[in-house]
């Protein structure tokens, strides 16, 4: 590949193959878990030497994962992104005491913060508990830790979601997607750019039905990749 300028915007560029990454750290991180199996907090524990510029593997096949060693030209990758129509349109909303929550099923990487063994963050906005002070906080901080973004909350009396400004980076989750922060730029390879947003997940299994985004797929067909 010819030298990359160190001056380019960090972004992460979908290509016929692997994703083309600029400009961006690169971590792993995993989900801390109950002795439930329930999804608690994440945990970075790695961040991984690369370039500028490199190139991570999105059709599920590469012996040396997260990174490409060009499998998609031998297993038949094809990975033509979805049409985006933009989150305000996919989202639907549950207006509560409080907040209002959107949820956007099609972007769900299955990460799991949004349930436990008791609730779920869809029966606590549907319920009168929500107006409990510490209920309501549960939720808003089950959906900040969302990864894809495809649920966001804001206040009764905003038109913003209420989000942490995360810091641009690329984190390579355990045995799923990849987890985009920061508002990073994601663009195809003819350079149209999809939404931009502080959370979302990209498919690295090669099996989401909505590529380049997660759709939980990974789960389904026993993607591994362990950090």
């Amino acid at each position: 590949m010819p030298p990359q300028d160190a001056a380019e915007e960090p972004a992460v560029e979908m290509t016929d193959g692997p994703y083309r990454v600029t400009g961006l750290p690169l971590l792993r991180r995993r989900i801390a878990k109950s002795e439930r199996g329930e999804s608690l907090v994440w945990e970075t524990v790695e961040h991984l030497e690369v370039g500028h510029t490199y190139y991570l593997c999105r059709c599920g096949g590469s012996s040396n994962k997260p990174f490409c060693d060009g499998s998609h030209n031998r297993n038949g990758f094809d990975g033509p992104p979805a049409p985006d129509v933009g989150y305000d349109v996919r989202a639907r909303a549950y207006e509560a005491t409080g907040l209002v929550v959107r949820d956007d099923r099609s972007r769900c990487a299955h990460a799991g913060f949004c349930a436990s063994k008791l609730t779920n963050v869809w029966k606590q906005v549907s319920s009168d508990a929500v107006a409990d002070t510490a209920v309501r906080s549960q939720v808003m901080a089950a959906v900040s830790r969302c990864p894809s973004g495809a649920l966001t909350f804001r206040l009764p009396d905003s038109d913003q979601d209420v989000e942490d400004a995360l810091l641009p980076a690329v984190s390579v989750v355990s045995d799923g997607p990849l987890f985009i922060t920061g508002s990073v730029r994601v663009t195809r390879s003819d350079g149209s750019e999809q939404e931009s947003r502080q959370r979302v997940t990209l498919c690295r299994c090669g099996a989401s039905d909505n590529k380049p985004w997660c759709d939980g797929s990974h789960a389904a067909i026993g993607f591994a990749d362990p950090s």
